[in-house]
């Protein structure tokens, strides 16, 4: 158990790395705010990756994502996996990304599953292989070494060690993984932004071998959403024909309190989200936009989910939304898992905000 740094208050729900309390993070920032950048800035240093976005003066501009870096000669963007070589940006292009995949057996515990075509049958027969869930399909999941934001919970932080390591994998050999019990392809990590090229050119060549075999493939995205709005068409149009989902985790409502637990803004994050909302009635057999959040005891609280669920239900009511139960990882393994009672208020909270299709995920580790 953690005290407050700033108010006193002295409950399970402060993690002793941040310091301070939820409350306190969102009423005082400014004066939390230096104490915070520095357990960020430490855990950046851990993995030797850049403290903060590089914007050197002569530095080429990398145009994937929110940060907008530029790189100097030699240099690595903010994400670790967009270097500068003899005055090319190279890496996460078609020619070679950070990336490694694996069959994942349908019906999976997808943050979709409960309404996709691979947990569901949803949409068969133009967009499922079966007029139920999947059993005997497989989902190809694609993780993607790099990712632009610091979130300090990170369920799978174990990525850092391997950014910018290993072997360049090409696009073409990775549309070479699908095979024909491959139903669907997800892009996660990590997070697919900063090698969005890469992952849109084996997207479309697997999609075309698929095709031409007259197979389904569905393409899908779990991301934090905070690429450059550019990227948001190329996304939506590989999913949308596919019958595949675009998956946005949506991690805090408050910009102080997603700058305190991933340091970084969520702004981008929202306006994305928001722009891929005005298609959601394009496909409406299967939902093609969903959101996500994951339940941080003493931080995504009952006002971050309000705020959340508000901002989704007055975009669409009907966009999915799911409540996930948090497991201590990575910098915050002093918090404990998300608490029973906790999880079903964040429900309750979600609803009255006005979203329709809500689920509550990872019930298991509930306490």
């Amino acid at each position: 158990m953690a005290r407050c740094r700033l108010c006193g208050a002295d409950n399970p729900f402060i993690s002793a790395r941040l310091g301070f309390c939820g409350p306190c993070l969102r009423e005082h920032f400014a004066q939390v705010w230096p104490e915070i950048q520095q357990v960020h800035r430490a855990s950046r240093r851990d993995f030797g990756l850049p403290e903060e976005p590089p914007h050197a003066a002569d530095g080429k501009l990398c145009t994937l994502c929110f940060h907008a870096c530029r790189i100097p000669e030699g240099g690595v963007g903010y994400c670790g996996a967009r270097r500068v070589t003899g005055g090319r940006l190279v890496d996460g292009t078609p020619a070679g990304a950070r990336v490694s995949w694996y069959d994942d057996p349908l019906p999976t515990n997808c943050v979709a599953d409960w309404f996709c075509p691979g947990g569901t049958g949803r949409g068969y027969p133009t967009y499922a292989c079966r007029d139920g869930p999947e059993y005997g399909y497989v989902n190809l999941a694609v993780f993607y070494h790099a990712c632009n934001f610091n979130c300090l919970y990170c369920q799978n932080w174990d990525f850092k060690r391997r950014t910018g390591r290993g072997r360049l994998v090409t696009a073409a050999e990775l549309a070479e993984a699908v095979h024909s019990r491959t139903a669907c392809i997800c892009f996660f990590g990590g997070d697919p932004t900063p090698q969005l090229p890469h992952a849109l050119a084996a997207a479309r060549l697997a999609r075309q071998q698929a095709r031409e075999a007259g197979r389904r493939l569905r393409l899908c995205w779990e991301t934090n959403g905070a690429m450059q709005p550019g990227w948001l068409k190329p996304l939506a149009d590989s999913s949308l024909p596919s019958g595949g989902v675009i998956k946005f985790d949506l991690k805090a409502f408050s910009d102080e309190m997603h700058l305190a637990l991933t340091g970084v803004s969520n702004s981008q994050t929202l306006k994305n989200f928001a722009a891929l909302a005005q298609r959601f009635g394009e496909r409406p057999e299967v939902p093609f936009l969903t959101a996500s959040t994951l339940l941080v005891p003493g931080y995504v609280d009952l006002e971050e989910v309000y705020g959340l669920a508000r901002f989704i239900a007055r975009l669409n009511p009907e966009i999915p939304y799911s409540l996930l139960a948090f497991y201590p990882q990575f910098y915050l393994t002093d918090l404990p898992v998300t608490p029973r009672q906790l999880a079903l208020a964040a429900q309750q909270t979600a609803l009255d905000a006005g979203v329709k299709n809500l689920r509550l995920g990872n019930v298991h580790l509930l306490k």
